[in-house]
Parts: C-alpha cells; sequence; structure tokens
C-alpha cells in the first residue's frame, strides 16, 4: 500500500513538473475556444504500439529516463489511470477488444496475432466503437494500423489476393472489400501492420509504397490534417478520431532530426518521437480552439517489447515496466498494464490520479454512457463503463474484474488485489517461459497490494483464493461474457483453459 501511495504522489508531482517545456498549448482551448455546442464531445483515441507503463516518465519518475513532455503536460491537465490494462499483452486481441468491447479470445484467435490477407476478425454485422458513433451522428476516422484482417482484391481481376504470393506485401492499387471503411470508420489512412507498414492505404485501396521511416511522421501530418479539417466544417458534427499509431513498435526508425535525442539508443528516440506525435494533436486542438469540447485518450496496446532491447535500457537506468514484471506477450503486469491518461476539460479534474481497475475493452460501453444512448445490441460482452471515475467515483457493476491473456493464449485473472495466473511461467517471452518451468506449481497467485513485482508466489499456499477466483474466470470464459445480458456464445467453442497443463 505504501508503494502505491508514493506512486501517486510521484506520479502526481512529476506530471506537474514535466508540463513546463510545454506551456505554450498546456492552457485549455485558447482565445478561440468554441463553446460546447451539445453533450456530444469530439473522441480522440491514441493507441501506441509496444509503448511501456515505464516510458511516460511521470509514470516512471525514478527509473523512467526518456523524456515525454507532450504526455506529461497531458497528465497535468487531466487524470492518470494507474491501473489500466490492455485486452491482451499483445496486438490484435487488444484492438478487437477496444473496436468491440469483447474479449479477443472469444474469436477463433486463440493465441498470437493475424497476418493479413484474411477476412476482418470483427464480423460484419458486429457494432464497433466506430459504427455506433457513426449512428450518433459522428464523423469518424482511422489513421494509423489496423491489424485485424482484411483481404486484398486485384482491381483488374477480381481476384482475392493471397500471403502465399505476397510476402511482402500487397501490390499498389489493391482494393479492400472488408477493411475499416465496412466497420464503421468514414476515412482510413494508414496501413495494416508492422510488416507490410510500406504498403500505404487510403479508404479502402493501397495508395502506395514508402519507407517505413516515413509512416510515423505520415500518421502525425494526417490526424493533424483531419483535425483542422474538422474544425473547419461549419456543420459543427462531433467527430471520433481513432489514432493507432505504429510506434515504438519494430522497425525502430525513428526519423534522422530525432536520432540521438535520447541518449539511449534508437528506442528512446522512437518514444519520443512518438511523444512529439501527441503534442501535434495537442497543439492541432488548441490551434483551432478544440481542447474543451474534445475527450483526449492516451495509451498503449501492451507493454514493451523484447525488440527495444530492454536488458540494454535497463543498464542505462531506464526500466521499460517501471516497478512491474514482465513486457509485451507476458502474464505478469508489465505484459498488459499500460499508460492511460485522459484529458477532457470540464469533466475530469486536471492533474488528478484514479487506481480505479479498468480494461481497453471498457472504451466502448464509456463512450456509450457518455452518448447517453443504450448499448448496441450484440456488443459489449466484456464492457464496462468507466466514465464515473472521471469526476472521481467509482466504477458500479456486476462485472467482478478483467480477464488477462498472453500471446501464447495463457489466462490470467485479477479481482480486487488479487491476481491468478494459469501459467507456470510467463506466459509469454520473458523467461521462464512455460518451457523453462515445467517443474514450478500449475499456477501462480499475486496479492499486488503487497507484490507489485509478483516476487511470491501465494498459489499453494492460499488454495481457498485461488479457486474462488478459478471459478469466477472459468464462468466468465465459458459463458460467452463478463457482463449481465442477454445470450452471446463464444464463437470459438473449444477454448482450452490451461495451456501448460495440470499437475
Amino acid at each position: 500500500m505504501r508503494i502505491q501511495v508514493l506512486l501517486r504522489i510521484y506520479c502526481l508531482l512529476s506530471a506537474l513538473a514535466c508540463a513546463m517545456p510545454l506551456v505554450a498549448f498546456a492552457d485549455t482551448g485558447g482565445a478561440d475556444a468554441k463553446p460546447l455546442s451539445d453533450s456530444r464531445p469530439n473522441i480522440i483515441f491514441v493507441l501506441c504500439d509496444d509503448l511501456g507503463y515505464g516510458d511516460v516518465q511521470c509514470l516512471n519518475p525514478e527509473n523512467g529516463k526518456i523524456p515525454t513532455p507532450a504526455a506529461d503536460t497531458l497528465a497535468s491537465q487531466g487524470m492518470i489511470f494507474t491501473d489500466a490494462h490492455s485486452g491482451s499483452s499483445v496486438c490484435t486481441p487488444t484492438r478487437y477488444g477496444l473496436m468491440t468491447g469483447r474479449y479477443s479470445w472469444r474469436t477463433s484467435l486463440q493465441r498470437g496475432v493475424v497476418k493479413g490477407f484474411a477476412p476482418n476478425l470483427i464480423a460484419e454485422d458486429r457494432p464497433t466503437v466506430a459504427s455506433f458513433l457513426k449512428k450518433q451522428g459522428y464523423h469518424t476516422a482511422i489513421i494509423g494500423k489496423w491489424h485485424l484482417n482484411f483481404q486484398y482484391v486485384d482491381p483488374v481481376s477480381g481476384e482475392v489476393l493471397d500471403l502465399e504470393d505476397w510476402k511482402q506485401g500487397p501490390p499498389v492499387g489493391s482494393m479492400i472489400p472488408d477493411g475499416p471503411l465496412t466497420r464503421g470508420f468514414d476515412y482510413y489512412h494508414g496501413f495494416h501492420h508492422a510488416r507490410h507498414m510500406k504498403a500505404v492505404i487510403a479508404n479502402d485501396r493501397v495508395l502506395e509504397q514508402d519507407a517505413e521511416i516515413n509512416m510515423l511522421p505520415r500518421l502525425a501530418e494526417k490526424a493533424v490534417e483531419y483535425i483542422d479539417q474538422r474544425a473547419q466544417d461549419t456543420s459543427e458534427q462531433p467527430f471520433f478520431l481513432y489514432l493507432p499509431l505504429g510506434s515504438p513498435h519494430t522497425p525502430i526508425v525513428p526519423s534522422a532530426e530525432w536520432q540521438g535525442k535520447s541518449e539511449l539508443g534508437s528506442y528512446g528516440d522512437f518514444v519520443m518521437q512518438t511523444d512529439a506525435a501527441l503534442g501535434a494533436v495537442i497543439e492541432a486542438l488548441h490551434r483551432n480552439g478544440m481542447t474543451e469540447n474534445t475527450l483526449l485518450i492516451y495509451t498503449s496496446d501492451n507493454g514493451c517489447s523484447k525488440a527495444a532491447k530492454i536488458d540494454a535500457l535497463r543498464n542505462k537506468g531506464h526500466l521499460v515496466s517501471a516497478q512491474f514484471r514482465g513486457s509485451k506477450a507476458d502474464l505478469w503486469e508489465g505484459g498488459h498494464r499500460v499508460p492511460f491518461i485522459v484529458r477532457w476539460p470540464g469533466m475530469v479534474e486536471a492533474a488528478t490520479l484514479t487506481d480505479q481497475l479498468i480494461c481497453l475493452t471498457d472504451f466502448f460501453a464509456t463512450v456509450v454512457d457518455i452518448i447517453g444512448a443504450e448499448l448496441p445490441a450484440g456488443s459489449c460482452e466484456d464492457s464496462v463503463s468507466f466514465l464515473p471515475s472521471f469526476s472521481g467515483q467509482p466504477v458500479i457493476s456486476e462485472r467482478k474484474s478483467i480477464i488477462h491473456h498472453s500471446i501464447s493464449g495463457h489466462f490470467s485473472y485479477r479481482e480486487d488485489k488479487w491476481k491468478l495466473l494459469l501459467a507456470r511461467g510467463s506466459g509469454g517471452w520473458t523467461s521462464p517461459k512455460e518451457s523453462e518451468a515445467k517443474t514450478a506449481p500449475e499456477a501462480q497467485l499475486y496479492n499486488l497490494d503487497a507484490d507489485p513485482s509478483e516476487a511470491k508466489n501465494l498459489y499453494q499456499s492460499h488454495p481457498e483464493i485461488a479457486n474462488r477466483l478459478l471459478h469466477q474466470l472459468e464462468s466468465y470464459v465459458f459463458s460467452g461474457r463478463s457482463t449481465h445480458g442477454v445470450d452471446s456464445p463464444n464463437d470459438f467453442k473449444a477454448i482450452e483453459l490451461w495451456k501448460s497443463g495440470r499437475d
């Protein structure tokens, strides 16, 4: 408990202090600020790729060595969620959960990520955040990484292209019949995933091939351009901008002007450039007088990747997961506890903190709550509104807690201070991996209040707690939902709860 209190103090003081470099656009709205036209705010959701909890300096004041002035300024103007989690410790599943309010392991994707050149993972008839907001009168845009599959079609022959024939990425001119425009978005500019980042997509067609190093500047530029365009819209139609950046994920390619800035290597430089992209969004909102009526969220899809050279960063004093164990792909906290900063002037008090436990799957229900509408039928099986947190109130829900999932499909369940892991090791890429932990207990149990670094496994000494958590996890997994509502069976009927087997 003492550690949590200290973290709160450190975060708050650091956020206030680190805000100083950006005071040029740190106020709310500017002289030309537009009044609130109705109860529907503009919504911008910035999703970084592989940004660790400890990579945001105000969240890791003692051991965060990468300057992140934009994120720190945002924190000083809004609220830090210190116990926010991605829906998975790897990319695609988190994005599915964010868009649908439903855990991805309820689909056919039981482990790993998708590779593209395949039908969209989101069923065509399933509501998304974007389709919901579009029906509520919003203009909807995605600028960045999709990574939820779609197909490519030859525009002349109509042939569906095969990944085996196009391993380096789709050709320019390819058409996309089932991309983001078919899942609720009015506008799309970006790419599918990191291995095919050179293929730049505009709406439903591959526009051009471009070097990966140009993608982050492109996305920042397009985001600013989009905000400027919406500001000029005389109808004052609210907008939803989903900005899933491809950084600091591999390829780690900071632009020339950022190389060497962090003095921590390419990863540190790329994190700084990613932070600058957030700064460009903040500045565009301020310049257009749109700060006051815009809900801005900044977060990540999972923890930092081993590709960042975590050990080398540690040797220079930087801990990518702060005080938490593990990193991307793992069941331990470093795999899925993510930065989560919210700014909404007038609705969220500046320079505040909350330890409310939330998941990125909760975004959908929160948006519905903000609009004051009903949840769309066939949606949000695992989504609970965290809107009360914005005003310092507790989230009241019948859902007891949240489920974590690793790259290899291992499950974990978190309820209050207790966390049960159905894995002998990390369940991911950190040692001991499952193959290295064959003689360890069949599962792990941690008291995160007393042991946030997950060092002392209590599974064998507290069987009654472990069994209670396991029973609740089983109920949520096999019932098809973790919230109350109409029956919604899992798409995949043979979900395997224990991936490493039981003793």
